[in-house]
């Protein structure tokens, strides 16, 4: 039997950070904690990225979680807004590293679609969804900590998932005689 393992879901934001703690002892999958760091309340973006790097660190430190899932950046018109956000997520990334947690990033799409089963799902629908993944009674009023627990949920997805590629054509034929004629 394969052993417990604790994802952290992050949700990098300038404004509101996301995040959400899933404890995976199979076939279980836990909810630990969410929730969101509100950083509006502090006036300068460095001191947000401070805050942010302090926050993570906190998380890590009081969960150990074995990996840490990342939204990935999307594309937007802002390109002021899309290099903060960037640093946001850089900092959440080196307060990760920093402990020596690996890592892995998640376009937005793929989450909804690992959670959903839709890529195009609104925010309210991932919260729905995972409302009732985990027995959540009340929607939160800020989505990014569901978000953020979603992220975390994809990427457990995505690591039970994951099969072994076939590395020649040959073996593909041997793995799968009705499907190659």
């Amino acid at each position: 039997m394969a052993k417990e393992k604790i994802i952290l879901g992050l949700d990098p934001g300038t404004n509101v950070m996301g995040y959400g703690l899933i404890l995976v002892r199979k076939p279980k999958v836990d909810l630990l904690q969410f929730g969101v760091i509100h950083l509006s309340k502090y006036a300068g973006h460095e001191l947000r990225l401070k805050k942010i790097f302090e926050r993570v660190i906190s998380l890590i430190d009081e969960f150990s979680p074995d990996e840490v899932a990342l939204e990935a950046p999307f594309f937007g018109k802002n390109v002021q807004s899309m290099l903060k956000l960037g640093r946001a997520q850089g900092v959440a990334i080196a307060a990760s590293l920093s402990r020596e947690i690996p890592i892995v990033e998640y376009a937005p799409k793929k989450v909804k679609q690992s959670v959903t089963g839709n890529g195009n799902a609104s925010k309210e629908q991932v919260a729905r969804m995972l409302m009732a993944q985990f027995a959540i009674k009340e929607l939160p009023k800020l989505l990014d900590a569901t978000d953020a627990l979603a992220v975390a949920l994809c990427h457990h997805f995505q690591k039970g998932e994951t099969k072994a590629k076939t590395k020649t054509w040959e073996a593909f034929v041997k793995e799968n005689p009705g499907r190659a004629k």
